[in-house]
């Protein structure tokens, strides 16, 4: 059984949480996890190639790459902590990026881990792109028709969500009820919710 699992803003492949299913899940299951553009139109056509070389048999996307792994039809989708609403905030930061050393400042301050890790540049041109991403990713829903299966888990200590970038409001909209899990945790969620909730999902569309 194959996993594509799209990761999150500044993440890659050698983020965590794929790393740790690749362990728990053991033989008969491959996670396949890329490092992708930051670019959101780059992004958009390195994830749908990987799709289609890869055949996923589920997609898993984590908070940023929601976005991404909502777009790709046809196949099971598992969620944890989409940050849904980040492309709208980019969106908005896009108009302050044309004052001096706001680029800068957020490129320093979102910095990623060194490793296999995506690199971020928060330019006007590319922060202006992710609201039409978001829009066309959001076609493949069940707001607008779609049967693909959805679910999301969410983190009652999601720092996230006291902002609105992660918002159970807005995945309600776009998914439905009973669409989602909320556990005890962060938006990083913890190893204990990854065995617990996240490998028995896997198990039981995979099974």
């Amino acid at each position: 059984m194959t996993i594509l699992y799209v990761h999150g803003m500044g993440g890659g492949g050698d983020s965590r949480i794929p790393s740790i299913l690749k362990d728990l899940l053991g033989p008969g299951f491959e996670v396949v996890i890329r490092t992708y553009d930051f670019d959101p139109e780059v992004a958009s056509g390195q994830i749908s190639a990987w799709a289609s070389e890869t055949c996923p048999d589920l997609v898993i996307g984590e908070s940023m790459g929601a976005t991404h792994a909502v777009a790709l039809k046809g196949v099971p989708h598992l969620f944890v902590s989409p940050s849904l609403n980040a492309p709208l905030f980019f969106n908005v930061l896009s108009s302050l990026a044309v004052i001096p050393g706001v680029t800068k400042f957020f490129d320093w301050y979102y910095k990623p881990k060194a490793g296999d890790r995506q690199n971020l540049h928060f330019d006007r041109k590319t922060l202006k792109k992710w609201k039409d991403v978001r829009r066309e990713a959001f076609l493949n829903t069940p707001l607008n028709g779609s049967k693909d299966y959805f679910h999301a888990f969410f983190g009652t200590r999601d720092k996230f969500r006291r902002s609105g970038v992660v918002l159970v409001r807005t995945w309600k909209k776009y998914f439905g009820e009973g669409s989602w899990t909320m556990y005890d945790g962060s938006h990083f969620m913890e190893e204990e919710y990854i065995r617990t909730l996240l490998v028995p999902a896997i198990l039981s569309l995979l099974k």
